[in-house]
């Protein structure tokens, strides 16, 4: 069961929005390798918006993933990409439906 989660909001720089959905889609093989990441989407908001949808099953899952690839590549890649930093929050799940 899912108990904890991170939203992250993007916001791409005026012309790079097919590189943020690049990037968002090369995401998905490197959290297939966490074992503690329960559930990971990366979704279109707008036109420019992205985000990250991701869960976990507790807190220490949710820092692996904060300490794992893919946030480390992000962090690498949002100055390049983004018109500001990445809007990170903790989130509780309070329920969920997942494949079982």
């Amino acid at each position: 069961m899912v108990k904890v989660a991170l939203f992250v909001r993007l916001e791409a720089k005026p012309g790079k929005e097919a590189d943020v959905e690049k990037f968002l889609l090369s995401g998905l093989p490197l959290v297939q390798e966490e074992p503690a990441t329960t559930a990971w989407f990366g979704i279109r908001l707008g036109p420019s918006t992205f985000g990250i949808f991701d869960a976990f099953p507790d807190e220490a899952g949710r820092k692996a993933h904060l300490s794992g690839k893919v946030a480390a590549a992000l962090m690498a890649k949002a100055g390049e990409l983004l018109a500001k930093p990445p809007s990170i929050e903790n989130v509780d799940v309070l329920a969920a439906k997942l494949p079982g």
